[in-house]
């Protein structure tokens, strides 16, 4: 009778272990699923004020780094302006400008390729260049944001969207290294990369913003992208070093895009 006894006693022991188990499996295998997200927004006012332990560690990087941007590297006789010109502005050929001259030499010891020309976005721009120095700064206020020069290499043939989306824009999109005049009508009279007439059959080679290879600003053009190199180079890195080998910035509106009278 003993041995029946602890023999029950076994059995539901082997059940508890067992049931246990299964509830442990099942946790574990329950999929975790965020059901709410709160948030609370912190007015910064009067009432909070710093730490003057954490304060002082600040201090001496924060000062350091305002010098930094803060140094003067260039030299503007004039106030640069993306507004100054109907089909170029002075600020739009300067950034691209200073992206052909800069990424030319990393594209080409990457690819053995050159670059034909170049094309940003107006709107990327952010603000214009005051007259007096240049610094570091102004690298950032005229591009806060951190894009990278890529390169595209497009079929000849898929430039004239390109044409056909710079006419249409109706906006100083920065070009440098071609050159687009139009009619009075606005149909195309002349484009040109490097002085020649595009050949649709041949490949060419266009430095632009990763942004804008994504489909920013509706350049779809670029869907037909035959390869895309990185250049993991910031286009706003590429400006603080053109400032910096640079005296005096002087860019014009000239005829690299225009519309005969």
């Amino acid at each position: 009778m003993a041995k029946l006894i602890h023999f029950g006693i076994l059995k539901i022991k082997h059940f508890v272990v067992f049931v246990t188990f299964i509830m442990l499996v099942s946790c574990g295998d329950a999929s975790k699923q965020l059901t709410q997200i709160a948030a609370k927004q912190i007015s910064i006012d009067s009432t909070y004020t710093s730490i003057d332990s954490i304060q002082g560690f600040i201090t001496p990087y924060h000062d350091h780094v305002e010098k930094i941007l803060d140094s003067t590297l260039a030299y503007a006789p004039y106030t640069i302006s993306k507004t100054d010109g109907e089909f170029n502005t002075t600020a739009g050929n300067l950034m691209a400008d200073i992206v052909l001259s800069q990424t030319e030499p990393i594209f080409k010891k990457r690819t053995g390729h050159d670059i034909d020309f170049v094309i940003l976005n107006h709107g990327g721009i952010r603000a214009g260049i005051s007259k007096g120095k240049v610094t570091a700064r102004t690298a950032y206020e005229v591009m806060p944001f951190e894009n990278y020069v890529i390169v595209v290499e497009l079929k000849g043939e898929t430039l004239f969207k390109l044409v056909d989306y710079l006419i249409q824009s109706k906006r100083a999109h920065p070009v440098a290294g071609m050159q687009l005049i139009l009619n009075k009508d606005k149909s195309v009279k002349s484009f040109t990369i490097k002085g020649k007439p595009v050949n649709p059959k041949r490949s060419y080679y266009v430095a632009t913003s990763d942004y804008l290879v994504t489909g920013g600003d509706n350049m779809n053009f670029f869907k037909e992208a035959l390869s895309k190199t990185e250049t993991d180079y910031k286009i706003r890195n590429a400006m603080i070093d053109y400032f910096s080998k640079v005296d005096t910035l002087a860019p014009k509106v000239d005829l690299r895009y225009y519309q005969v009278q």
